[in-house]
């Protein structure tokens, strides 16, 4: 049976849209009942074997489907049931969120809005509110604090939470998971779609498998072939450059990348081998963490082609500019300095940072100030293949980036 094949096998039988799994919970309990949980930290070094110490930890990953653009829609009866994207509409303009209905016209979140408009050409944009976003993520966390004190938020709009000690007495990860999605539709009028397995990987990886408004359990005697049957591109920290390096070098699902041996996943991946090699198995030791509040926010771009010139280069940071600057606004953070990096053609990487005293507090600060360190490096020999600008010596964040460990409670509970 081909990759396809087997993953429909497994989420078939453990996934559910909507309300669907909700009749089945107590009949499915039972057969994935694990063993006591046994302590651990996150210092574990990976094994070959699945996670084997601690498949008795209850991970669900929690995601609101299209967050933004369904808080638009929930808001203006007007924008449903039509392609919605959160963001600027302007030629330099980034998709900060898509509807689904966008979705299928394949727009997606971080594209240009020039890209989005010769999608979609009846997209309507809707400026972001920040603001109330941040406000609805603070219900939502509000909602996961009933059922467990270990949920370490990853965005405004996801978040791990580690259920083991299944404070509410429901009796099952599965059960939880249902349990807040229903409240979180029923006190905000919104969905999300939910991943329960026994790590942050896979869990992750099972609440993207049956959106909008769906669940997926990954068991751990499935964990493993469920991970072999899934693009690498699935993968989280898989972006679309390292997807087709490992397509170039035959690895196209998770049960190619298994088969490769340590020494090629450092020779060809360095220092991200070792997270290659323990994704490839479904081993995950992270814990969940909860308010460490997060040091930088930024984001860079790899380039198809290298880039030497200024006014290409000028134009290729104000993009990464706009995607980072979302997630500065989302966090709520004000910071005081900003960090060049530049990866260039020979696979060298150089830091540049400037500091304000009175604060990044605005685009075209963090835009100014950025341009300026690059400008510092012109003319550049041999072109730049990555561009990426943060912004660090952060205050007052929202710490939806944030976590600090805490060790889940020794109890038995099933998926």
């Amino acid at each position: 049976m081909g990759p396809t094949g087997r993953l429909f096998f497994f989420c078939s039988i453990l996934c559910s849209r909507g309300a669907g799994l909700r009749a089945n919970i107590g009949g499915s309990s039972d057969a994935v009942r694990l063993p006591t949980a046994g302590w651990w930290t996150s210092t574990t070094p990976l094994s070959d074997e699945p996670d084997t110490p601690l498949i008795n930890r209850k991970i669900i990953h929690v995601d609101m489907d299209a967050f933004y653009a369904s808080v638009e829609q929930r808001d203006d009866p007007g924008l449903r049931g039509r392609p919605v994207a959160v963001g600027g509409s302007r030629a330099r303009g980034v998709v900060a969120a898509a509807s689904y209905e966008a979705r299928s016209f394949g727009v997606r979140s971080a594209m240009p809005s020039v890209t989005a408009l010769r999608r979609c050409p009846d997209l309507i944009f809707v400026p972001p509110r920040f603001d109330v976003y941040r406000s609805i993520s603070q219900q939502i966390r509000a909602i996961f604090a009933r059922y467990t004190d270990l949920i370490e938020p990853l965005s405004l709009d996801e978040a791990y939470l580690d259920v083991t000690e299944d404070r509410a007495g429901l009796g099952s990860a599965t059960a939880i998971a249902e349990a807040i999605r229903a409240a979180i539709l029923a006190e905000t009028g919104l969905t999300a779609s939910a991943g329960v397995s026994y790590n942050k990987f896979i869990a992750k990886l099972a609440s993207d498998q049956n959106k909008p408004d769906g669940i997926c359990v990954i068991p751990p005697h499935h964990g493993p072939g469920f991970v072999a049957a899934l693009p690498v591109k699935r993968f989280h920290g898989v972006g679309p450059v390292t997807a087709r390096k490992m397509e170039a070098l035959g690895i196209l699902t998770g049960a190619d990348l298994r088969d490769q041996p340590r020494d090629f996943l450092h020779r060809h991946f360095g220092s991200y081998a070792e997270y290659l090699y323990g994704a490839a198995r479904g081993i995950d030791h992270r814990p969940v963490r909860a308010q460490r509040v997060a040091k930088s926010v930024g984001a860079e771009r790899t380039f198809e082609t290298d880039l030497s010139e200024r006014d290409a280069l000028h134009a290729a940071l104000e993009k990464v500019v706009e995607a980072a600057w979302i997630r500065i606004e989302r966090s709520g953070a004000i910071g005081r300095t900003v960090t060049l990096k530049l990866r260039y053609s020979d696979f060298r990487t150089i830091t540049r940072a400037r500091s304000s005293s009175q604060g990044v507090t605005d685009r075209a600060s963090f835009l100014a100030m950025g341009l300026a360190l690059l400008d510092q490096q012109l003319p550049i020999e041999g072109g730049v293949r990555l561009l990426g600008l943060t912004l660090s010596g952060l205050s007052a964040a929202d710490q939806d980036e944030g976590m600090t460990a805490s060790g889940p409670v020794q109890v038995e509970l099933p998926l």
